[in-house]
C-alpha cells in the first residue's frame, strides 16, 4: 500500500503474472507500484534516446551540453523533492520528471513544429501527446491477449502524473495531451479525474520543469558566454526582457523583478564569468539557490493553502507565488533573448526543419521497407492512408539529432537504404 493512493490509482491496464526467474526460496517483490513504474521508464530506450536530442543547444555542440535526458534526470530530481515535501509518492513524481520528454522528437522543438505541419491529417503532433503514446503503446514491454502493446503498462496515477495537458486537440489548440487514436488508453487512466484537471503530481512536474529549464538555460547560457547578468542592471534591457516573458511565458510581468535583489545573482553580476574557478563555484552557487528558491516557495505557499497533512491527486492545487513565477518567466526571457533567437542558432534551425521534412518525404515513399522493424506491425495494420501516416510520424519522432541526419543522409543516396 502507497498512503494516499487507492487501488484504482495503481490500476495497470493489463494484469500481469509474476516475474519467474528469482532463485528458489527468493521473496516477492517488495517494490511498490509507483517504484517499478520508475524503474520501467529508467531503464527504456525511449528515455536513453534523449541523450541525443536537442535540449537548447544540440549533443554535438559545446563540451558537455544539456540533452534532453539531462534535463529529464534534474527534471526528476526537483519534482521529486517538491512532492516529497507535500506528501505525494516520490517515486510517481520522478517517474513523471523522468517521462515528461520522451515524446520530443529530434531538434527538440524545432522538430515539434515541422512533424505538427506533415501530420495534420492525423491529428497533429505534439510532444505530450506523443509522451502518452509512448508510454502506453510505443514503447514494447506488455502485451494484451491479442498481441496488442500497452506500452509499459504503467499504472494509472503514473500515466495522469506524466500527463501534463489532460484534453484531446481543439481548434486553435497549440498544446494538448492525447491523439484521436489514443483516446481509449486516455478515458481510461482520466477515469475519476475531474474533466481538464491535472492531478497534482502533474503540476509538480510541471513547476519543476519551468525551474530546471529556466535556470539552467540560464547556467548554460552563462557558461557559453552568450548571457551577462549585468544586463539585468540595463533599464532598457530590463524592458525588454520583460516585455518578451510577458509575451511567451505564464507568470510574467504581473509584478515587478529585479533578480539582482538577490545576492548570488547580484554577486554574479558584478564579478562576471571568465570560467575561473571561483566562478565556476559562484554560477553554480547561483543555480542551488535558485532552484532551492523556486521549488520552496512552490511547497511554502501550498502548504500554506492546503495545510499540513498528506496531499496526493486531486485533493489541493498547487500554489506558486505572483514574485516566484515573475522571476522564472524572466529567466527565460534571458534565455530566449540571448541565445535561442541567435542568429547562428536560427540558421541552424532553419536548415533542421528542411532537413526533417526532406527525411519525412523520404520514409513515407519507401515506407514500410525503410522502416525500423518496430514498426512495420503497425503499418501493415493500418487500415488506411492516415493510419499509415501517424506511423511514419512515429518513427521520425523516435530519431535522435544524429540518427536524423545519417538517416536522411543515407535515404537520400542511391546506397541502399535497408543498410540502415
Amino acid at each position: 500500500m502507497t498512503p494516499g493512493y487507492s487501488a484504482h490509482d495503481r490500476q495497470r491496464l493489463v494484469a500481469e503474472p509474476a516475474k519467474r526467474a528469482g532463485l528458489p526460496g527468493a521473496g516477492p517483490d517488495s517494490r511498490t507500484a509507483f517504484a517499478r513504474d520508475r524503474a520501467r521508464v529508467l531503464h527504456s530506450a525511449a528515455l536513453r534516446r534523449l541523450a541525443g536530442k536537442t535540449q537548447v543547444v544540440g549533443p554535438g555542440e559545446g563540451d558537455v551540453p544539456r540533452t534532453r535526458l539531462t534535463h529529464s534526470l534534474e527534471v526528476a530530481q526537483i519534482g521529486r523533492g517538491i512532492g516529497d515535501e507535500l506528501g505525494c509518492d516520490p517515486d510517481l513524481v520522478d517517474t513523471a520528471g523522468l517521462a515528461h520528454d520522451i515524446g520530443h522528437p529530434p531538434f527538440g522543438h524545432n522538430g515539434e513544429i515541422v512533424l505538427d505541419e506533415v501530420a495534420g491529417s492525423c491529428g497533429g503532433f505534439e510532444g505530450n501527446a506523443q509522451t502518452l503514446r509512448i508510454l502506453t503503446r510505443l514503447e514494447p514491454k506488455v502485451l494484451t491477449a491479442d498481441g496488442d502493446s500497452v506500452g509499459l503498462n504503467l499504472t494509472r496515477a503514473c500515466l495522469d502524473a506524466a500527463c501534463k495537458y489532460p484534453w484531446p486537440r481543439e481548434p486553435g489548440m497549440r498544446k494538448f495531451g492525447v491523439y484521436p487514436d489514443d483516446l481509449p488508453v486516455f478515458e481510461w487512466l482520466r477515469a475519476g479525474a475531474p474533466a481538464r484537471q491535472r492531478c497534482l503530481e502533474a503540476q509538480v512536474m510541471d513547476w519543476a520543469d519551468d525551474v530546471a529549464y529556466s535556470v539552467h538555460d540560464v547556467e548554460d547560457g552563462v557558461l557559453s558566454h552568450r548571457i551577462s547578468l549585468n544586463v539585468l542592471a540595463e533599464p532598457h534591457e530590463l524592458a525588454e526582457l520583460a516585455e518578451l516573458a510577458a509575451t511567451h511565458f505564464a507568470g510574467g510581468p504581473a509584478v515587478a523583478v529585479d533578480l539582482l535583489q538577490l545576492p548570488v545573482v547580484a554577486d554574479l553580476a558584478r564579478d562576471g564569468y571568465d570560467g575561473s574557478r571561483a566562478a565556476q563555484v559562484a554560477l553554480k552557487r547561483l543555480t542551488s539557490e535558485l532552484v532551492g528558491r523556486f521549488a520552496g516557495a512552490a511547497v511554502t505557499e501550498t502548504r500554506r493553502h492546503h495545510g499540513s497533512g498528506r496531499l496526493t491527486r486531486y485533493a489541493a492545487e498547487l500554489v506558486v507565488p505572483d514574485q516566484v513565477a515573475a522571476e522564472v518567466a524572466l529567466l527565460k526571457a534571458l534565455a530566449l533573448r540571448y541565445v535561442m533567437r541567435d542568429p547562428d542558432r536560427l540558421a541552424r534551425q532553419a536548415r533542421q526543419r528542411e532537413l526533417l521534412a526532406e527525411l519525412f518525404d523520404l520514409l513515407l515513399r519507401r515506407a514500410p521497407d525503410a522502416l525500423d522493424p518496430l514498426f512495420e506491425p503497425a503499418w501493415k495494420a493500418a487500415d488506411d492512408d492516415t493510419a499509415r501516416l501517424r506511423v511514419v510520424v512515429d518513427q521520425v519522432a523516435s530519431l535522435t539529432d544524429n540518427q536524423a541526419v545519417r538517416w536522411h543522409r543515407e535515404l537520400s543516396s542511391p546506397a541502399d537504404f535497408r543498410s540502415l
